[in-house]
């Protein structure tokens, strides 16, 4: 197994246990404690947040992804003043932040007509930017090092203990909403010291030298051109992912926020694979283009789509034989804020589906962005912010949030589409199989099959049943077509080995 399958899994494990905290603060103590328009606002606050701080980076992050392999090799760590030159840009970006918001103070204030209280805490999303700013700048040199797998886990895992332990603290009154506010919006603050504190301790990072050096003098034009157009492109990409919110908040409200967070939360679960693999796979690329080993980046590729396709049906068919049995959960669980969380079973399957087939289209985004062609990657992000933005609009306007969901459906099909058809024209990448279709054609009959399962009156029962009885068809299916043998071997070694030695400790 290679090291982007070892790190790979080991990644994917931290950010489960970070989905499954954030399953419980999300879907048993938020409804718990707080109402649908307190959630839509924290989760208001999560989606401003990464948009403006990204915004923020002005560019620096995938100059950081596609050079800091060409500084290290010619510099060395002490010698390298990448580190420097990015924290000023961040900074200076976010001072541009600060200043526009100053301006547009009132603007805002009346755009938000609708969340009043997304208004009155404005403020604090600036406090959430900063720290989350600030991590991903360290992030991205974390990354080019390899320390993917620490990163998720404090991304994923920490900040979710951290939220759970603000969320009890809210619930038992030792502090009130201002209170859980104000301490949520420095949430990445511990995050972002101990990703410091690793980082100069691994001795291959450093910020002390301030000297321009010959490689930056030499690479000054390309890395300009190359942030300038990556940095938009990921920012539109970005927005495109992140407007659904913004345009529900403004039109809705911030109850219907709360319900659509949810329903995005739960479909993300496919996303795990994909995020663990994305920070793992862009160094890896990125010295691959460096040294045109383009036999490596189709190897890359299509194990990419063969690991991502399979554990991406797992879970869409956990998820969507489960959708009901959450509903009734929430339903029951907010009994004290009148339910209503019915409107979830539509927006999870087709959100669950949109996710589904990006997951189908392995790491092309991360192929084109470490590429000499990753112009490519601002024109189809632009493309995608072009469709998703007026498509949104239109569709929430007259369906309200299931019209959203299914333009979050369209858009990505399209989006991946030419994603693919682009790496298959130009270097005759293709990831995919004859053994692809039948594993995803014969998936979806063992979830119909499962689905035809009678109810019982206790939802913890049915999850129960339909899980398991899921889980094993699945796993038989995956022996017999071993459509992703690394998959495979982890969980064969899982249950012959791992989990056999931890009763025999016992």
């Amino acid at each position: 197994m290679g090291i982007i399958q070892k790190q790979g899994l080991k990644s994917s494990f931290y950010i489960m246990i970070g989905f499954v905290i954030g399953a419980v603060n999300l879907l048993v103590l938020f409804p718990l404690f707080f109402s649908k328009t307190d959630q839509g606002l924290i989760r208001a606050m999560i989606d401003i947040g990464a948009t403006l701080s990204v915004f923020c980076t002005l560019g620096t992050l995938p100059v950081v992804y596609k050079f800091f392999p060409f500084y290290n090799q010619y510099l060395g760590a002490k010698k390298n003043e990448l580190p420097f030159i990015t924290l000023v840009v961040n900074l200076i970006g976010f001072g541009i932040l600060l200043l526009i918001g100053w301006q547009q103070k009132d603007f805002i204030i009346r755009k938000l007509g609708k969340s009043p209280s997304l208004a009155e805490n404005f403020n604090y999303v600036y406090i959430y930017t900063f720290f989350l700013l600030m991590f991903y700048w360290l992030e991205s040199f974390a990354w080019g090092l390899q320390k993917g797998v620490v990163t998720n886990f404090l991304k994923e895992t920490i900040i979710r203990i951290i939220t759970t332990i603000l969320i009890l603290a809210f619930g038992f009154k030792f502090i009130n909403l201002a209170t859980f506010i104000a301490l949520f919006s420095c949430i990445y603050a511990i995050p972002t010291l101990v990703l410091l504190s690793n980082l100069i301790q691994s001795n291959k990072w450093s910020i002390s030298n301030f000297k321009i050096s010959s490689v930056t003098r030499r690479l000054r034009g390309r890395m300009i051109s190359f942030a300038l157009f990556v940095f938009a492109g990921q920012f539109f990409n970005l927005l495109a992912r992140t407007n659904d919110t913004f345009l529900i908040f403004g039109l809705r409200g911030l109850s219907d926020t709360g319900i659509f967070a949810i329903a995005t939360y739960v479909s993300a679960i496919l996303e795990i694979p994909q995020r663990s693999l994305t920070s793992i796979t862009i160094p890896v690329l990125a010295e691959s283009w460096k040294n045109k080993d383009l036999a490596n980046i189709k190897h890359i590729y299509h194990k990419s789509v063969s690991n991502l396709l399979a554990i991406g049906i797992l879970l869409f068919g956990l998820v969507w034989l489960n959708i009901e049995n959450l509903v009734a959960f929430l339903n029951w669980i907010s009994n004290k804020q009148g339910g209503g969380y019915d409107a979830l079973t539509k927006l999870i399957f087709i959100l669950g589906l949109a996710k589904l087939i990006d997951l189908g289209t392995g790491v092309n985004s991360q192929i084109i962005s470490t590429s000499n062609y990753w112009r490519f990657d601002f024109y189809t992000n632009v493309f995608y912010i072009i469709l998703s933005l007026p498509l949104n609009y239109y569709l929430i306007k007259n369906y309200g949030l299931e019209g959203l969901a299914f333009s979050n459906l369209v858009a990505l099909t399209l989006y991946n589409c030419v994603r693919f058809g682009f790496l298959y024209k130009k270097f005759n990448l293709q990831p995919y199989t004859w053994k692809h279709g039948i594993f995803l054609f014969l998936s979806i009959g063992i979830m119909l099959l499962v689905h035809q399962i009678p109810s019982n009156n206790n939802f913890v029962i049915n999850i129960g049943i339909q899980s398991f009885t899921y889980g094993i068809a699945f796993y038989g299916l995956a022996y017999w077509i071993n459509p992703a043998p690394e998959i495979l071997d982890f969980f064969n070694d899982l249950i012959r080995n791992k989990i056999p030695a931890l009763f025999k400790r016992k």
